[in-house]
């Protein structure tokens, strides 16, 4: 019986001793693991001043420890150098995508190096509407308030030497284009637009440089299709005789005889198909009057006339 209550005793010691051995190893596991999710939220985890739904722009060819910098610098991530860590691991260093990312809510390192290599910018495409008639300063302006990353001076810059050529319509731009593609795409559009003015131009007498001079022009004195073809005539008509065109939206044609040197805008389809396709009168002048309408004549005296009535 003794016997029996010793071997009893002697497993019940070893039992507990087995649990208190497994007992200290699951703490000491417990332990390490506290420590590993520590260390993963400090340097993995955004960190706590994240800016919810700032946008930072990722300029194309920037490195990747600059990349990283940025995202730092702009309190994205926690550390650049285990962002750089990342990409190099994964092998994507030299496959980050440039483009503006919307960082809308906190993200850990591994998501946003995940977004910067597939592109994922967070934000919609960034729609413009350019009227007929903008011009290229104008564009400017307008796309350095709507398209994140793209500067005004930049897109001017690249933009000027095609003014009248950038066709005036809606657009529809990715967050990683750059100036040089949303020119490119506002030139082809304008060679869509036009192509299937082709015939007219060659059989008009006039060069497509001049048939846009001149729309540009027409776009800025005349509203309605009417009146522009009107217009266009009198127009064409100073420049048959030698006249000076005497269009107040370009003060050259006040001294010079002949258009302008280039447009002066952008002109749209309709101001495009009235400089070819003039309404063929005798008039020399035209006014709009405080009525809102325009108003012609054929001789200087007639135009003074007009004055006397409609603007006086």
């Amino acid at each position: 019986m003794n016997s029996f209550v010793r071997r009893i005793k002697a497993v019940l010691l070893a039992f507990r001793s087995h649990v208190l051995h497994h007992r200290r190893m699951w703490a000491g596991i417990f332990a390490l693991a506290i420590i590993l999710l520590g260390v993963y939220h400090v340097l993995f985890s955004p960190p706590a001043d994240f800016p919810s739904g700032s946008i930072v722009v990722i300029a194309q060819g920037t490195s990747a420890p600059l990349v990283a910098k940025e995202l730092a610098d702009a309190h994205v991530i926690a550390s650049p150098t285990l962002l750089q860590f990342i990409l190099r691991v994964s092998g994507r260093s030299d496959h980050i995508q440039a483009g503006a990312y919307r960082f809308q809510t906190p993200q850990n390192l591994f998501s946003v190096a995940y977004r910067i290599i597939a592109g994922n910018y967070g934000l919609p495409l960034s729609r413009v509407t350019f009227p007929e008639g903008t011009t290229v300063e104008d564009m400017a302006t307008q796309i350095a308030e709507t398209v994140p990353g793209i500067s005004a001076t930049n897109f001017l810059k690249a933009g000027k030497p095609y003014e009248g050529y950038l066709f005036p319509d809606t657009y529809f731009f990715p967050s990683d284009t750059d100036v040089g593609s949303m020119v490119k795409t506002m030139r082809v559009n304008f060679n869509a637009k036009t192509a299937a003015l082709s015939t007219d131009i060659s059989a008009s007498g006039h060069s497509l440089s001049d048939i846009v001079i001149m729309a540009s022009l027409i776009e800025k004195e005349a509203h309605t299709s009417a009146d522009k073809r009107i217009v266009a005539g009198i127009l064409w008509n100073r420049i048959a005789i030698n006249m000076p065109l005497q269009v107040d939206a370009s003060r050259d044609t006040y001294t010079h005889i002949g258009l302008p040197a280039a447009p002066i805008c952008n002109p749209g389809l309709d101001s495009l198909e009235a400089a070819l396709h003039p309404t063929k009168t005798k008039y020399l002048y035209y006014l709009t009057g405080k009525d809102g309408l325009m108003h012609y004549a054929t001789t200087y005296a007639g135009h003074q006339a007009n004055l006397r009535k409609y603007l006086d």
